[in-house]
């Protein structure tokens, strides 16, 4: 019997994300504000007794790990849709945070300043061509 496929996430918008405040060779025309995107992710009670056993004996904890990329990714898809929404092609100055909701449960936090930037004039004598 065949399952209809759930449904998937739109892919993110094609928003530039730089943790700079500029962009060489572009220039800002117009700052949309700040944007923001955020997830809380928690594992389940049975990861967390396999990670405290691992925890005992040292090593990387690969669900944690696989758990916080996958948080930080989210949020940055949120954060570059939130800077669609206003209008901008590229978020600037961008960082994270992340802190403890509660126990077990983590808030992963990506933000940043929506701009719309466009190609600077090229300056100066043209690159040698060799």
């Amino acid at each position: 019997m065949n399952q209809p496929m759930p449904p998937q996430a739109p892919p993110p918008p094609p928003i530039l994300v730089s943790t700079m405040n500029d962009v060489p060779g572009y220039q800002v025309v117009r700052v949309c504000g700040e944007v923001f995107g955020s997830t809380v992710r928690s594992r389940n009670a049975f990861s967390d007794i396999g990670a405290s056993f691992k925890g005992m004996f040292g090593g990387e904890q690969a669900g944690y790990t696989k758990l916080l990329n996958d948080s930080r990714f989210e949020a940055v898809n949120r954060m570059r849709q939130n800077a669609a929404g206003m209008g901008a092609n590229a978020v600037l100055a961008m960082r994270f945070e992340s802190g403890e909701i509660m126990p077990g449960s983590t808030e992963i936090t990506a933000y940043g300043t929506a701009v719309f930037i466009v190609p600077q004039e090229q300056q100066g004598p043209p690159p040698v061509q060799r």
